[in-house]
């Protein structure tokens, strides 16, 4: 699977959507994590590991935790896809105005 299939899937899930909203505010252990959502903190570390395979979140070792940060340059390769998407759609809206404009 492309990598852009697997980071769109990893936030498929409303947990890992938040967890990856979380960690976008500010980097967090899998402690404050798990104070701010409803689930385990094994789940939250599951969801974690997810993300971390998807390459939309980073840890950095600190102590006997980890530090939780934003993939800056996963989140870069999944906003490239999202741009050629955007691109080509904007060139399609376009021709359609154009082709509207000339039909008058």
């Amino acid at each position: 699977m492309a990598k852009d299939s697997v980071q769109l899937a990893a936030l498929g899930d409303s947990t890992r959507r938040r967890i990856f909203e979380l960690v976008g505010a500010r980097p967090r252990t899998v402690v404050e994590l798990t104070r701010e959502l409803t689930v385990s903190q094994s789940a939250v570390s599951q969801h974690l590991k997810v993300l971390r395979e998807s390459h939309l979140v980073r840890a950095e070792p600190k102590g006997a935790s980890n530090i939780y940060h934003i993939d800056p340059a996963g989140l870069g390769q999944m906003r490239a896809w999202l741009d050629r998407f955007w691109s080509s759609t904007l060139a399609a809206y376009k021709v359609a105005v154009e082709k509207s404009v000339e039909d008058q």
